[in-house]
Parts: C-alpha cells; structure tokens; sequence
C-alpha cells in the first residue's frame, strides 16, 4: 500500500503554531493549488489543502514562511471524524507534512538586516 502525496502551491494565511497537551509542536496552513484543467468558463479552479507539520519541521515553517510564500510539500493523506459543535459526525482531509521545499524567497522587510 501506499500513501503519498505532492503538492505545490502558495499559503493563504501565515502558519499558525500551537502546542498539544504533550508539549509537542504543530503548525496548520493552507496551500492553495491550482487545478490542471480550465473550468466550462475558461478558469482554473484552486483546491485549498489543509496541511499538518509536526516538531522541528512545524517551527522551520512558522519562523520562514507567511502568506504567499509558495512551497512544494511532500506528505501522506490523513482523514479523521470529529464530532461538531451540533453533535454532527464529520470527516476533515489534511496532509500530514514530511517535507516542505521553501520554492521562493522571502520577501523583505524593514526590519530585516541585509
């Protein structure tokens, strides 16, 4: 079996980093990812794709990356149910990060040093 996923895209909103009640670090983004194929009007479509980093990989990506950044992530698919705030079972899709390739730079700021 086998379960392996590619993406490339660019982030919606910066990382946002938490930690679990085991101390362990986590960050959440969105990927935003085109389509290959143009839509009955002529555009393309985008998937916005929640990913998961955990530990030293979660921290690179919330001291590196922001809103925009485009990135390749290479990971495996993971569903999970949780129960809403209605009681309603759901089902959430995430890819849980192995590898995050920074594929542009960053832009500068004024506080930065050169």
């Amino acid at each position: 079996m086998m379960n392996e996923v590619w993406l490339i895209g660019r982030l919606t909103k910066d990382p946002e980093e938490r930690q679990t009640p085991g101390g362990k670090t986590v960050t959440k983004m969105t990927l935003a990812v085109d389509r290959d194929y143009e839509n009955s009007e002529g555009e393309r479509e985008t998937d916005f794709v929640d990913v998961i980093a955990w530990e030293k990989l979660a921290e690179n990506c919330v001291k590196y990356l922001g809103k925009g950044r485009l990135v390749s992530v290479r990971g495996r698919l993971q569903i999970r149910s949780y129960d809403d705030s209605q009681g309603i079972r759901r089902k959430a899709a995430e890819v849980v990060a192995e590898k995050v390739k920074f594929l542009d730079k960053a832009k500068e700021s004024n506080n930065e040093h050169k």
